[in-house]
Parts: structure tokens; sequence; C-alpha cells
């Protein structure tokens, strides 16, 4: 997915060949903000606007403008990785949730 960023907030974008022009919608927000433009510079600009609109409307409603997240994940894996992660947790004295949970924010911290 092509995405772009302004103010921490992330667009993603695509291209209708139909249409002859690229569209997109902010991520991560309780909401659904899209915007648009026939080139680059029109779309950062719609991206741009459409974030500081967005911000200016949920502080004149007070709403938190970032989606909330339970901090819940169900994944699905192999029964074969799934297995492997029980063996490596058990040998490392920690839960699975705990082993997959430091394996994430490692890969997390190492891609930022």
């Amino acid at each position: 997915m092509n995405t772009m960023t302004y103010k921490g907030y992330i667009g993603s974008v695509a291209f209708s060949e139909k249409d002859n022009v690229f569209f997109g919608k902010i991520e991560g927000i309780n909401g659904l903000v899209n915007f648009e433009g026939e080139s680059v510079k029109e779309l950062t600009e719609a991206f741009h606007e459409a974030v500081d609109d967005y911000l200016a409307y949920c502080k004149e409603e007070g709403i938190e403008p970032h989606k909330s997240y339970s901090g819940s994940l169900n994944i699905r894996l192999s029964p074969e990785t799934h297995s492997r992660i029980a063996i490596l947790a058990k040998q490392a004295g920690i839960s699975i949730n705990a082993f997959i949970k430091a394996a994430v924010e490692k890969q997390i911290s190492a891609m930022m």
C-alpha cells in the first residue's frame, strides 16, 4: 500500500485509471476522511487539508482524533509456527503472549 504522512497521520493512496485521479483516506482514525487530486501535488495538498480539517473538527467537538485500540490482538499463525513459539517461550520461561509481545516490540524498534 502506498502511503503519505502529515502531522503523524497516515494517508493511504491509490490511483483510479478510469477516473484519472489519485485518492486516499486518513488511516488510524475513528471515522472516514477521504481526499483526492489529479496530481501528486494536488493529492498532497488535499491530504494536508483533510488532516487539518479533521483535527479542527475533533478539537471543536472534543473528540480524540486518534483511533483507540484495546491492546488485544488476535493473530493467525500456522500450527508449526505456533508450536515453535510455544517451545521457545517455555525455554525462555515466559508466556506465549510475553514472547510475541517482545518479538513485536523488537521489530517495531528496529523499524523506527
